[in-house]
């Protein structure tokens, strides 16, 4: 049987987007995160972030510093009744980036690649999953996925909001909760 999964964007939904974040110090986790995975480990769902990175690409700071501030956030996370099951990240960018880093990926979002991949290597049910993504890029990449649920995370209510069918806005990260059942 496949398990169900909520994905997560990092900067703007797990974090406070303060601009290629790396460092523990410069963390502000976004309220309601930790209720939110706590609820999803509750209802056995599997929890995994997926995010591009591209500062890693354009050279403000490298795999090393990414893979420590991942770590730190998963005992944060476990500190408060959740677990990550995984991390997805994809520093490559087609344009502004390193020369090793500049290309196209199929991880990056919009792309599907990186949930694909979440998909295959963790046995998810990506039509009775959740992703709550910042930007439309995030909606997008679970679309061509087939991600059932696909959640703009945007207090301000400024972002346009795609008109489809397993689509939704929230203000606050604990309205997601919801959709987990």
């Amino acid at each position: 049987m496949s398990a169900r999964a909520l994905f997560l964007d990092r900067d703007g939904v797990i974090n406070v987007d303060h601009g290629y974040v790396h460092r523990p110090e410069q963390v502000d986790f976004v309220p309601g995160i930790f209720e939110l995975v706590a609820a999803a480990r509750a209802r056995q769902w599997a929890v995994v972030v997926v995010t591009n990175q591209s500062g890693i690409g354009r050279g403000y700071y490298d795999e090393h510093a990414f893979r420590h501030l991942s770590e730190w956030m998963r005992g944060r996370f476990a500190e408060n009744e959740g677990r990550i099951d995984a991390v997805y990240h994809c520093p490559p960018h087609p344009r502004d980036a390193l020369p090793e880093y500049r290309k196209d990926c199929a991880d990056r979002k919009p792309a599907p690649g990186m949930l694909l991949r979440a998909r295959d290597d963790l046995g998810l049910d990506l039509a009775g999953s959740v992703l709550v993504g910042d930007r439309p890029s995030d909606l997008e990449a679970a679309r061509r996925a087939g991600v059932g649920t696909r959640l703009l995370f945007d207090p301000d209510g400024s972002e346009s909001l795609p008109d489809e069918p397993g689509v939704a806005r929230i203000r606050t990260l604990p309205e997601a909760i919801a959709w987990l059942d």
